[in-house]
């Protein structure tokens, strides 16, 4: 922080540390405890694309280190663009293989940020779901834990279901306040993006 921060009072944003994703499936108990929220087993990586022979590469491998276990039974990995132009990864694994999930995301980023990559890391999503008690009707609530990679925090993201480009602030605003000793949490609102249409979510 420099001398002029200092004296203004500006404080110096939390370095990335990828090491904040291992987190999740401790704050999965709280979760599910507090809010009866379960994992999907989805998550999902997001990224600005970059063009070039490096890069191809880099996916590659990261594709590669993801389906090393589609001969056991794994899923292979999805990439898809959205309409802005970033890159997502969608990773796969069975609702209670949290932690596995939790290991795909982190040696994504990991992979990435090693390579050169990192100013073009966005988010990484790990995505939940409430479902309605036994005889009532409705559907799932969603939910997604975001990290946000820049500013090594996360944040609740609650899309409506059924609903167009709506979110559920309530929810998140809960699953703030359950969370707060379990995650690093990201204080400015204005920062918890809505990641409408997110793969996995």
């Amino acid at each position: 922080m420099g001398f002029l921060d200092a004296i203004l009072g500006r404080r110096k944003p939390a370095p990335p540390d990828l090491d904040q994703l291992f987190a999740v499936p401790s704050a999965a108990v709280t979760l599910e405890a507090g809010a009866g929220f379960t994992p999907t087993g989805l998550g999902s990586v997001c990224f600005a694309s970059v063009e070039g022979g490096a890069f191809d590469r880099v996916r590659q491998e990261v594709r590669e280190l993801l389906d090393a276990d589609t001969a056991t039974g794994g899923i292979p990995v999805e990439f898809s663009q959205d309409s802005y132009g970033y890159t997502w990864l969608l990773a796969r694994h069975g609702a209670d293989d949290l932690t596995g999930l939790v290991n795909d995301l982190h040696a994504v980023n990991t992979s990435l940020r090693d390579a050169g990559f990192g100013p073009q890391l966005l988010c990484s999503l790990t995505c939940f779901e409430a479902r309605p008690a036994d005889g009532e009707p409705g559907r799932p609530r969603p939910l997604a834990l975001v990290y946000l990679y820049k500013r090594g925090t996360f944040y609740p993201f609650a899309p409506l279901p059924g609903a167009t480009e709506r979110r559920d602030n309530g929810l998140e605003l809960q699953v703030r306040a359950l969370l707060g000793d379990d995650l690093r949490l990201e204080e400015d609102l204005t920062r918890w993006f809505p990641v409408w249409g997110a793969p996995g979510l």
